[in-house]
């Protein structure tokens, strides 16, 4: 089996969460998003990046504005919509319980010899 593989599936898993936990709050362009999660060892490629967020704002999750740029062509700015918000909420209760489920099993086995 392929740990890499395994270890980028279970990245992709968790992207939306963490692209919407990111938005919260605050409006970023794609550059911005992806320097986030880079910063965070989350390494993202921009052709993972764009899709997601295609989906997210046909969704009705995102919304998204334009800005004139003084370093070059107008910005697509995205921010979460009030759907969005609430989505993003339950994704939180959602990770909360994951992770203390895993935590609850990975803590208590050791691995077989």
């Amino acid at each position: 089996m392929n740990i890499e593989n395994t270890k980028a599936q279970m990245r992709k898993g968790i992207l939306e969460f963490c692209i919407l936990s990111i938005l919260q709050g605050r409006d970023c362009y794609t550059s911005e998003i992806l320097d986030e999660l880079k910063q965070a060892k989350l390494l993202v490629v921009e052709g993972t990046i764009y899709p997601l967020l295609t989906r997210l704002k046909n969704d009705d999750l995102l919304s998204y504005r334009w800005e004139e740029s003084n370093a070059g062509p107008p910005r697509k700015y995205y921010r979460l919509t009030e759907q969005g918000v609430e989505f993003l909420i339950e994704l939180g209760k959602t990770w909360t319980e994951l992770a203390e489920a895993v935590e609850k099993i990975t803590s208590n086995t050791q691995p077989h010899e």
